[in-house]
């Protein structure tokens, strides 16, 4: 089958944010955290497969199910907010992170150009893309992209060389001292709530008058479960090359910024580019998705339409995108906009899966559709986990 849907999942959660995480995790922890990746791998396709099939069974996008099924209206107001902050104006605010990280790779590339003119161009790409409101094109860019950010990512590990055997001990649980957070970060980079609206709103669309569900919901399944994986692979060939890299050295604070760098004592000249090229393709993935993730969300919720080609769809999505080109090009300081997305998200995660778990098991919702009883049960610690995350988040930024 033909992978589609599910890499765009894949394309809005590698982005610079989890090659910093990814990295870090690397630098200050080596190996020993690989584990929380497969957990993450694991609850993400869990959850995108049951999002992705809500949209195919019912034509619906999560906003839109989320609206058609809260009947009070107290709380649908509510959600609606909600919803709209956590995904809306977090899209935005974490655009501008997206569009600085594409532009660093490109300036790492081309030194000598001037490096202003990087984010506008990238913006402008991204809003042709986008203003397109055609799948198709989108899709095909992203996969694209996806693709090149494989090569580059899984090129450098090959070229890390890490030792195969501590690799595989790292699938072991453990949690050194110090690594709480970094162990949540790890997890909350990967399973991402906008992404439930993304992949919901993409595939209710795509297949909205397709006859076939059982079949569709089988190929998505197949799509989900592969481009998640790919995502993982990335996640951990990111990792790997920061541990055999910098894990007991003196290297600093690393980062996607200057981790490309950082690389070239023990990759040669060439992992610079590398590391640049990946780097790009990661902010310029989550550019194109984030302003996707946060109209779809903005757009169910007000009851508007979900179609690309719509002119609100089109306007929320180049709306968000504006507000992180201004924030990136202008050197604007994002971080409170930050915290509240993050407080708002915190806050929504567990609603919205603890919803969408209600969802997928009513069948006058989801027909002959409905989770099984085996999903349900290994989806219970998950959510409980989700619950602890969210927790922690929100503590945090308290406090």
């Amino acid at each position: 089958m033909r992978l589609g849907p599910g890499l765009l999942v894949t394309a809005a959660f590698i982005g610079p944010g989890t090659i910093t995480t990814a990295s870090v995790a690397g630098a200050d922890f080596g190996f020993a955290l690989i584990w929380t990746l497969l957990f993450s791998v694991i609850a993400t396709i869990l959850l995108q497969s049951m999002a992705a099939r809500l949209g195919v069974a019912t034509g619906k996008d999560l906003a839109q199910a989320l609206r058609a099924h809260i009947h009070t209206p107290v709380l649908k107001v509510l959600a609606s907010f909600l919803v709209i902050s956590a995904i809306g104006v977090g899209s935005a605010a974490y655009e501008a992170g997206n569009l600085s990280g594409a532009s660093m790779g490109l300036i790492k590339i081309f030194p000598t150009i001037n490096a202003q003119i990087w984010t506008p161009l990238i913006a402008f790409i991204s809003a042709l893309l986008l203003y397109s409101g055609k799948h198709k094109v989108v899709e095909n860019a992203l996969i694209l992209l996806v693709i090149l950010m494989s090569l580059v990512f899984i090129s450098t590990l090959v070229m890390a060389a890490p030792p195969i055997s501590k690799v595989l001990a790292g699938f072991i649980p453990t949690m050194p001292e110090g690594s709480v957070t970094t162990v949540l970060a790890l997890i909350g980079t990967t399973i991402v709530p906008y992404n439930l609206f993304l992949h919901s709103g993409v595939l209710a669309a795509k297949y909205n008058n397709n006859s076939d569900k059982r079949k569709i919901i089988k190929q998505t399944n197949i799509d989900t479960s592969l481009s998640i994986t790919l995502g993982g692979v990335i996640t951990l060939a990111i990792l790997s090359t920061a541990s055999v890299a910098f894990y007991g050295t003196d290297a600093g604070k690393v980062s996607a910024a200057n981790m490309a760098v950082q690389l070239e004592p023990l990759l040669g000249g060439a992992a610079h580019y590398f590391f640049a090229i990946g780097l790009f393709a990661a902010g310029l993935t989550s550019a194109i998705t984030a302003p996707l993730a946060g109209a779809y969300a903005v757009c169910g919720m007000l009851g508007w339409s979900n179609k690309m080609q719509s002119s609100r769809f089109k306007s929320v999505a180049l709306v968000i995108l504006l507000f992180g080109a201004a924030v990136a090009s202008l050197g604007l300081d994002p971080v409170a906009v930050i915290i509240f997305a993050q407080a708002a998200n915190g806050l929504l995660l567990p609603i919205i899966t603890v919803y969408l778990l209600w969802l997928v098991n009513q069948k006058a919702v989801m027909g002959n559709y409905t989770n099984s009883v085996l999903l349900n049960l290994i989806t219970v610690p998950i959510l409980l986990l989700i619950f602890g995350l969210s927790s922690y988040k929100l503590i945090s930024l308290i406090f």
